[in-house]
């Protein structure tokens, strides 16, 4: 049963610090490479000449992540609840090395029918300023738990045009990506223990769907941004099926005006994860 009480109410953590060797191996973890004439130096390396690391965007989703106190959504079966979406908002771009706290807050429970889907904002906030530096949002979708009568909430991404992309990008991800991405903090067996894998009707353990947030970032940042991760400010996105390591990620990527959509995808017709993001300028 969901906790509707819980709407309206907010958290705050203990002090959670990073340094550049986390920021280093999160590149790492979603795909950071020199291949195909591509060099990512600023977001792996801290003391090569001439280049500054810089922090991915998609990192503030992880912090957010990883730093969140979250309140109690309610009891409910083990496996039924689901990573449904995420968004950030990068107010500055995130120092190499911080240490902050996070506020978080279940802004919604909706009523799905199916099921249950909350909305939790948490805002990153540097512990020796107080200033907020990231404003994440996370939806969780609990399957079973709906019909109890409350607002359905928002409706899904933004619908992808009918034409072909302005942008395509493909990245392979790793036989062993889930294990390199795990050391970031997320220790689910879901992605690593073949065996629960099987038992959850999966082939291999699924690829961490931030995992792809991350790897989908970067193509966008790429594509429309330059690479410079100064410019990359908003990103939303809902996922839709899992990724297994070892798949190759096609970000198909349209421009309409001052909006950017995109559609992550496994093969023709096995989208991901979809969403939006400004169109940016190179």
């Amino acid at each position: 049963m969901m906790n509707l009480a819980v709407v309206g109410q907010s958290t705050v953590s203990a002090e959670f610090s990073w340094t550049d060797r986390e920021v280093m191996l999160y590149a790492l973890g979603v795909g950071a490479s020199l291949d195909d004439g591509l060099s990512e130096l600023q977001f792996t390396t801290e003391n090569t000449a001439g280049v500054a690391l810089q922090v991915l965007p998609t990192f503030a989703s992880l912090v957010a992540q990883q730093a969140a106190v979250r309140p109690s959504l309610g009891e409910y079966p083990p496996g039924v609840a689901v990573h449904a979406g995420e968004s950030l908002y990068q107010h500055r771009p995130l120092p190499a090395a911080a240490t902050v706290v996070a506020r978080t807050t279940v802004t919604g429970i909706y009523d799905k029918g199916s099921g249950a889907l909350a909305t939790i904002d948490t805002e990153v906030i540097d512990a020796a300023t107080d200033d907020v530096l990231t404003t994440a949002q996370s939806s969780v979708f609990v399957r079973g738990e709906g019909n109890f009568g409350g607002d359905r909430g928002p409706s899904g991404s933004p619908s992808i045009p009918e034409r072909a992309p302005d942008h395509s990008v493909a990245y392979p991800t790793r036989s062993d990506q889930a294990l390199l991405y795990r050391l970031m903090g997320d220790r689910n067996p879901l992605h690593s223990d073949p065996q629960l894998a099987r038992a959850r009707g999966t082939e291999r353990p699924i690829l961490h769907g931030m995992c792809t947030w991350g790897f989908t970032g970067r193509a966008l940042l790429h594509t429309l941004y330059g690479g410079d991760s100064t410019r990359m400010t908003t990103m939303s996105g809902r996922f839709t099926n899992p990724v297994i390591p070892g798949d190759l990620l096609t970000v198909d990527i349209w421009v309409d005006g001052e909006v950017a959509l995109y559609r992550t995808s496994t093969s023709p017709g096995n989208a991901v994860l979809t969403g939006s993001c400004p169109a940016g300028s190179r």
